[in-house]
C-alpha cells in the first residue's frame, strides 16, 4: 500500500494498518487514522473505475460505502464495521438489490470496460440485449478456453435470441454479485466490490445463486420474476463460470459444461 500517498490524498496521518481479503483487482487494507477513525485503503489499476461504480450507485441510493477520495491506483472508502446478519438481513438485501434493478439506463452496458484480474470484461454498449450478451460476455472467453467448449460456446451465442429477452429494462447491475460482495452491519446490507452495467436485472440473481442460495426472506422480498427464468438463470450464471474457469483453471470445468447442458448446448 502506498501509505504516504494515501495520507496525503485524505489528509491524515495513518497509525496501523493490516491487510484485508481483496479480490483478483485490488489490495485492500483497513487503516486506523490520527484520530481512531479507521478507512479502507484499495490498490489497484482499475479503482479509479471502482470509484466511479460506487458514486453512481450512492447517487442512486444504493447502499454502498462512501468513496473517501481517489488519485491514481488508490482509492480511499468508508470502513464499515461488519457483524452477523440479522434476522431480516437477507431480505433488505432483496430490497436493496429491487430498488437498484428499479433504476435503469438508456442501453446496455457502462461507459467503461472492467476486468477480473486477467479477464476482461468489455462494456461496449451494443443493439440488443442477447448481442451484449454474445458479444460482450461470452463470445470473448474463446481464445481462452479448452477446445471442447468452444463450439458449445459459439453455439450458444447463436441461440440467445431465442433464449433471452430482445429489450428487457436496462437495469443497473452490480456486476459481481455474490455473498462475498454483501456486507452485512448493525445499519443493515451493504453492496461492495461492485462491476456495474446495465442489462436484466436476473443477471445480478443468476450470480447470487451460483455458489448458494439466498434465503426464503430474500426471495419473498423480490417478488416473483418473469416467466422462463429458469431457463435463463444458467445462461447467465455461464459468464462467472467462464470467469472463474480462466482465473482459476480446470477445476471450473465441469461447471461449465454442466451450465452449457442445462441450457441445451
Amino acid at each position: 500500500m502506498d501509505r504516504l500517498g494515501a495520507e496525503a490524498l485524505l489528509g491524515r496521518r495513518i497509525t496501523g494498518q493490516r491487510p484485508l481479503h481483496g479480490g483478483d483487482l485490488s489490495e485492500v487494507t483497513l487503516c486506523t487514522l490520527d484520530d481512531g477513525s479507521q478507512m479502507v485503503v484499495k490498490t489497484g489499476p482499475l479503482v479509479d473505475r471502482e470509484g466511479r461504480m460506487l458514486e453512481a450507485m450512492a447517487v442512486r441510493g444504493a447502499p454502498v460505502p462512501q468513496v473517501l477520495g481517489q488519485s491514481g491506483t488508490l482509492l480511499l472508502i468508508e470502513a464499515l464495521p461488519e457483524t452477523r446478519p440479522a434476522r431480516d438481513g437477507w431480505a433488505k438485501v432483496s430490497t436493496a438489490l429491487k430498488h437498484l434493478h428499479a433504476l435503469e439506463g438508456t442501453g446496455y452496458g457502462w461507459p467503461e470496460d472492467y476486468a477480473f484480474g486477467s479477464v476482461e470484461s468489455p462494456n461496449g454498449a451494443t443493439i440488443d440485449w442477447p448481442g451484449f450478451w454474445a458479444e460482450r460476455r461470452l463470445l470473448p472467453s474463446l481464445p481462452h478456453l479448452p477446445a471442447s467448449l468452444r463450439p458449445r460456446i459459439e453455439a450458444l451465442a447463436r441461440a440467445l435470441p431465442n433464449l433471452l429477452p430482445r429489450r428487457p429494462a436496462p437495469a443497473l447491475l452490480h456486476g459481481d454479485l455474490w455473498s462475498g460482495n454483501l456486507l452485512f452491519t448493525d445499519a443493515g446490507p451493504y453492496l461492495i466490490d461492485p462491476a456495474c452495467y446495465h442489462g436484466d436485472a436476473e443477471v445480478d440473481l443468476g450470480m447470487l445463486h451460483l455458489f448458494g442460495s439466498p434465503s426464503a426472506d430474500f426471495h419473498a422480498a423480490y417478488g416473483p420474476l418473469p416467466a422462463g427464468w429458469q431457463a435463463r438463470r444458467p445462461v447467465y450464471q455461464l459468464w462467472p463460470a467462464l470467469v472463474h474457469l480462466r482465473l482459476f483453471g480446470a477445476g471450473y470445468q465441469a461447471l461449465v459444461e454442466r451450465l452449457l447442458t442445462t441450457t441445451g448446448h
